[in-house]
């Protein structure tokens, strides 16, 4: 069974990793930045998308207002920039927003942002690989054909390629994302030296389209309310932010400068990409239309159902590099590339929370273990079967699935920042020296403005996406409140049941008396070191026992047993009704009944195998047993273990791989524990 599971996962994965080698998986800023910051940083390849189809309601006449839009969404990201800044320096341990929230607002607001922060992370892998897959498939038919299947098999791919460890996935990860990064500023400054200097026209492919406006002539309250929608698909832009400071931990020393550094770096890059695609689309003319087939017109007719709407930022390399150059197509492969990427930005995020959770027992306590290549490999499986379920459901439609996006990272972006508020707040109350303090009062100020203008952005978010789907996002977040909630009880009840009384209790009091029975099916090797184990724990009585389900074969066991003069009492039980385990359990139930006070050991002669197959033929009446035993208090159940001509075989085998290290042997990295009292530090 070893050899059959450790061969193949060895050769997807990887050989296992000690635990003393996790500080050789810490990360480079050049290699965090693309492991951390693909997601908003590819981001900008539908965001601005995002926005033009929702001003296309109103028609072309609304385009005017996209560089104001995109205005709003430069002037947020640099907010929740500079107030993650704050954050990765006063929260190094990576906590993140579930850390600030926990500590300075309560366990209520904590959990509140874990749920948001989770829902937020599966839909992150749902819609970039949906996107993904959509640009790909304008150039590969078949991509198109089986969307759902394709995507899923992404995500497969992700998975793998997340399981042999963080610092391994981003140096593939790290290309793509560059290449794409290089691409898009390029054809920005290429565009603006064409436009400025040359004086040359560019038009988009769909430049000589029309719009069909769906709600024409809108004003007052209609427009504000189109614009504050057009604005909450832009900050698309803003997602994955904040699982820099999530990561901290996977930065090199000093961590919080490092992680800063790339918070700023990834904050500058993404919205110059943003504001340089949004500049480009309005000098080329680009259309985009919710329902293309109906409302984008060609000659004043209807494009038709054929027609595939190819995303902003095709159409905008189309106009500046020309349909089909070499830069196009450079520029749309690293494109479709790192939206598949851009997933590994919540690969990493997930599974790092799921950990804190767990520490936390709010989430099962497998989730805090590292896997063999020293990732948190349990919680990086949640979430690829949570993104599948998801991309199933929504058919990889990103345009669906981008309704559900962004409510919980404003969930998290609000409270953690109001959260931060507080940190200062209470640091001040204590904090003498005059310099630091004007630190703290300039960090609260930057906190106190990010909390206003993102709990602003919530508000706007939920109004304009609630009946879009926004409320599908809402719906998770209290799933997972209830669940982590539910968890969290258990084991805090669990905790308290099982914690060691101060005074003498019945389970430190020594039993009157042991009572120790060997289960005997018939005379063999394995009974009789079942028997002779059961003499050696020097019990105060000792009796076989054995279940009558064929009256022929009970009469050779008694006969043999006297011939061979075992000097064990044997009990025969009856059972007509062919049972084993019930009248086993009845009979250690009586004795109970009788003598209290008296403890039962139940031993079981079970055979060892070597074999998967051979587990399936042998032991299932024990495993039923012992399962069934668990539940009766004061039974005590041993198993006397006789090996097997294949085992000995297994075990030749296993010395043969003895430099291998064995699934499960590694398992918890060094695990700092985070800081009672945060630092102080801004």
């Amino acid at each position: 069974m070893s050899k059959l599971t450790d061969v193949p996962k060895r050769i997807l994965i990887g050989r296992a990793l000690r635990s003393d080698k996790l500080g050789e998986t810490l990360l480079p800023k050049r290699i965090a930045l693309p492991v951390f910051a693909s997601d908003p940083l590819s981001s900008v390849a539908y965001a601005p998308g995002e926005v033009l189809l929702v001003l296309s309601i109103a028609g072309v006449s609304a385009y005017h207002f996209s560089p104001w839009i995109a205005l709003a969404v430069v002037v947020l990201m640099f907010t929740v920039v500079a107030s993650y800044r704050q954050n990765v320096h006063a929260y190094p341990s990576g906590g993140g927003d579930y850390e600030v929230a926990n500590t300075n607002l309560g366990p209520k607001a904590g959990l509140t942002v874990a749920s948001a922060l989770l829902v937020d992370y599966v839909l992150t892998v749902a819609v970039s690989i949906s996107s993904g897959v959509e640009n790909l498939g304008s150039a590969i038919p078949f991509v198109v054909e089986h969307k759902v299947m394709c995507a899923i098999g992404i995500i497969i791919l992700l998975t793998l390629m997340n399981l042999r460890g963080v610092k391994e996935s981003g140096k593939l990860f790290a290309i793509p994302t560059y290449v794409f990064v290089a691409g898009v500023f390029i054809m920005i400054a290429w565009g603006a030296f064409k436009g400025l200097v040359l004086d040359d026209t560019m038009k988009a492919p769909t430049a000589d389209f029309a719009i069909k406006p769906e709600h024409e002539g809108l004003a007052g309250f209609a427009l504000v309310f189109l614009l504050l929608r057009a604005f909450s698909s832009g900050c698309a832009a803003l997602t994955g932010v904040e699982a820099i400071s999530n990561g901290v931990p996977a930065f090199r020393k000093p961590k919080s400068k490092n992680a800063a550094t790339t918070l700023a770096l990834m904050g500058a890059l993404a919205v110059t990409m943003f504001c340089g695609i949004i500049g480009l689309a309005m000098a080329t003319d680009v259309k985009m239309a919710e329902k293309p087939a109906q409302d984008l017109l060609e000659n004043g007719t209807p494009v038709g159902a054929d027609y595939v709407q190819d995303p902003v930022i095709s159409q905008v390399a189309a106009a500046v590099f020309g349909d089909g150059t070499f830069l196009f197509v450079v520029l749309a492969a690293a494109t479709a590339l790192v939206l598949f990427l851009a997933a590994n930005t919540a690969y990493n995020g997930f599974p790092l929370l799921g950990s804190i959770l767990a520490q936390d027992r709010y989430l099962p306590r497998q989730l805090h273990t590292r896997g063999d290549r020293l990732a948190f490999s349990n919680g990086i499986v949640l979430l690829a079967g949570a993104a599948i379920l998801l991309v199933w459901l929504y058919g990889a439609d990103s345009t669906k699935l981008i309704q559900l996006y962004i409510v919980g990272v404003f969930v998290s972006f609000t409270l953690s920042q109001t959260g931060m508020v507080r940190h200062w707040n209470r640091h001040l109350k204590t904090e003498k020296n005059q310099a630091a303090r004007r630190r703290m009062i300039r960090s609260r100020a930057i906190n106190t403005f990010g909390a206003f203008f993102t709990g602003l952005v919530l508000v706007v978010v939920l109004a304009t996406k609630f009946t879009h789907g926004a409320w599908v996002a809402l719906l998770g977040m209290v799933i997972f409140y209830g669940t982590m909630s539910a968890i969290r009880r258990h084991y805090d009840r669990v905790a308290e049941e099982i914690a060691a009384p101060d005074e003498p209790s019945d389970d430190t009091v020594r039993p009157s008396r042991v009572h120790a029975i060997v289960l005997v099916s018939k005379i063999h090797r394995p009974t009789l070191r079942a028997l002779a184990y059961a003499k050696l724990m020097r019990v105060d009585k000792l009796e076989a026992l054995s279940i009558s389900v064929d009256a022929a074969e009970t009469k050779a066991l008694k006969e043999e047993w006297d011939r061979r003069g075992i000097n064990v009492p044997l009990k025969i039980l009856d059972s007509p009704y062919r049972e084993i385990t019930r009248p086993i359990i009845e009979y250690v139930k009586g004795l109970r009944r009788d003598r209290p006070r008296d403890v039962v050991s139940v031993v079981i002669p079970e055979y060892v195998v070597g074999h998967w197959y051979e587990h399936l033929l042998h032991n299932q009446s024990a495993l039923r047993l012992k399962g069934r035993l668990l539940f009766t208090p004061g039974v005590m159940v041993t198993s006397v273990p006789y090996q097997l001509v294949s085992s000995e075989a297994a075990k030749e085998r296993a010395k043969k791989r003895q430099d291998w290290n064995a699934p499960g042997s590694v398992r918890r990295g060094p695990v700092n524990e985070r800081p009672k009292e945060p630092s102080s530090k801004s």
